[in-house]
């Protein structure tokens, strides 16, 4: 059984940084994909930003030139982080584990995390 818990959400003002953390329980971290995405009250699940086992990387358009996402795979963890928040980036995000890339996009796996809320203010 793989759990995944995040932490490092908060509230910070328009122009500033957040540092996420998502950790990883289990043995299979190492060689899983793993993505981070966002929700707003109303909308859809949004991805945010993706990486494969060994640290390639995918973004979301509206993210592209702010955030950051690596991995720890010794650590079993994953982080994503968030330079020059916009009110827009409010949300609550939230790590996947296990899914997949095709033509450059990630596909969530089963596992999720509880999320953590980051409000941006103007």
């Amino acid at each position: 059984q793989v759990e995944l818990v995040e932490s490092g959400g908060g509230l910070v003002q328009a122009g500033g940084s957040l540092r996420l953390s998502c950790g990883a329980s289990g043995s299979v971290f190492a060689w899983s994909r793993m993505g981070w995405y966002r929700q707003t009250p109303g909308k859809e699940r949004e991805l945010v930003a993706s990486i494969t086992p060994g640290s390639s990387t995918n973004y979301g358009d509206s993210v592209k030139g702010r955030f950051t996402v690596s991995r720890d795979n010794a650590n079993h963890r994953v982080t994503l982080q968030m330079n020059s928040l916009k009110p827009e980036d409010t949300a609550v995000y939230y790590c996947n584990l296990g899914g997949y890339h095709r033509s450059s996009s990630y596909y969530p796996g089963s596992y999720w995390g509880q999320g953590t809320q980051v409000t941006v203010s103007s």
